[in-house]
């Protein structure tokens, strides 16, 4: 089966429509912004907070430009070669580097989704008075079915309405009332312990912030986008002008911008309650929530779980999705949230296997924040290598065309993946000599 000739379900034929209208820029950027900070990166930024306090502030304004660059070149990506990224992998990757490659990323969405299924049932637990593992299995077969049985239209719709739930990490880090002055010092003189510890959190954090299954969603979701106004065909999706690739600049950096104070406030909110009362270990992003109660008030508690509640339906479909284009397109077969079930069985059912994976991981009685946090770690060591095709396949003319990276692009591009390297590397080294 070919990917330049999808079965969707019927849309009226249009031209191509343009970027960065109202609904457009209230929607693909935060959306992939609500959906980077998943349960699993919060569990993260609140077990930083928690255990370094203020010190792992300074890390926040020092992710947002790597966050923006990345997801600005697979919607970049996808829009002008009209196609997913492991779609394009499949293309112009050897089968050596392909297969690996897929192997990391799908081992690090599973073990994510199923961590942040947990983190949802743990957080709606605090809400209703119902089993946690009852919850997972309820809320993923309703995620799935939002999938199965809702439009594309009305998915992005549902998410972007979810992703509203990061407004709450903000609220609860304010009712924290943290100590100004040290907020300030933390946020701009940068702190580096050379510890396992805290390379590890480190590492973690930014497997969380730069994870590959917001990769495949960005650029997947920029097809979705030219296949709902009916381009079904690869010549149609394929090409992106000058003002509309600025226009998707500005998305991502809105939606990277909120997803980057979601980081600060939720290290702010933990360092400035958890830190200074001895709570270092923190178990869950559930947990952080529940410990949050007694020292910055009910309000900060419940505003903490419902942002994990809302933002984990958001990530989890997006994990599972990613999962099944990124299988299923180093194969060459094609697949769309656009088409009918019945139209695209293959790739529901491997949604199917996914979801039903995620779920099953919470009933094999694992901590959940060392599940939380390795899901980080693997997704920080498989950054390195796929952020490295992702640049070189957008600074390729046989791929881009006219539209290749600039020399700005690329630097950053590069560095980015020079640093993810440098921190994977560091913690293998922290791990060697303990």
């Amino acid at each position: 089966m070919r990917d330049d000739d999808i079965s969707a379900r019927p849309q009226p034929a249009s031209r191509r429509p343009p970027r960065g209208g109202p609904a457009h820029a209230l929607g693909l950027g935060l959306i992939s912004g609500a959906a980077d900070d998943d349960p699993s990166a919060i569990g993260t930024y609140a077990s930083a907070g928690a255990r370094f306090g203020p010190a792992f502030l300074w890390v926040a304004p020092a992710m947002l430009p790597m966050m923006y660059v990345v997801v600005y070149l697979c919607s970049k990506l996808g829009q002008v070669s009209g196609r997913g990224l492991f779609r394009v992998l499949h293309d112009s990757c050897p089968r050596w580097l392909l297969y690996p490659v897929l192997a990391g990323v799908l081992v690090g969405n599973t073990i994510e989704a199923g961590a942040d299924l947990g983190g949802v049932g743990a957080a709606l637990g605090m809400f209703v008075a119902a089993p946690i593992p009852l919850i997972v299995a309820v809320a993923g077969a309703g995620l799935y079915s939002l999938q199965v049985f809702g439009s594309y239209r009305l998915i992005r719709n549902v998410f972007r309405w979810l992703s509203l739930a990061l407004l709450a990490y903000v609220g609860s880090g304010l009712l924290a009332r943290p100590d100004l002055g040290a907020v300030l010092r933390a946020t701009f003189a940068p702190h580096v312990e050379l510890s396992r510890d805290f390379l590890g959190l480190l590492e973690a954090a930014l497997g969380a912030s730069l994870s590959a299954y917001l990769f495949s969603w960005q650029s997947n979701v920029e097809v979705e986008e030219e296949i709902a106004a009916g381009h079904t065909r690869l010549a149609q999706r394929q090409g992106a002008t000058r003002a509309e690739l600025s226009r998707t600049r500005k998305d991502v950096l809105a939606g990277m911008v909120a997803a980057d104070l979601v980081l600060y406030f939720v290290v702010l909110a933990t360092a400035s309650t958890l830190y200074p009362a001895g709570h270092r270990n923190v178990r869950s992003a559930a947990a952080a929530a529940q410990a949050l109660t007694p020292l910055a008030g009910p309000a900060a508690a419940l505003l903490f779980a419902a942002g994990i509640a809302g933002v984990g339906c958001l990530a989890v479909p997006v994990m599972t999705a990613g999962a099944a284009y990124d299988l299923l397109q180093t194969f060459g077969v094609k697949g769309t949230l656009n088409a009918r079930a019945r139209d695209a069985k293959l790739f529901y059912a491997t949604i199917a296997a996914f979801t039903a994976a995620a779920v099953g991981f919470n009933f094999l009685g694992l901590n959940p924040m060392k599940a939380l946090v390795l899901a980080g770690v693997v997704q920080g060591f498989s950054t390195p290598v796929l952020l490295a095709l992702i640049v070189s396949m957008t600074s390729s003319r046989n791929i881009m065309g006219a539209r290749v990276n600039g020399l700005g692009t690329r630097l950053l591009g590069w560095a980015t993946t020079a640093l993810a390297t440098a921190a994977s590397v560091a913690l293998v080294v922290s791990w060697a000599i303990g």
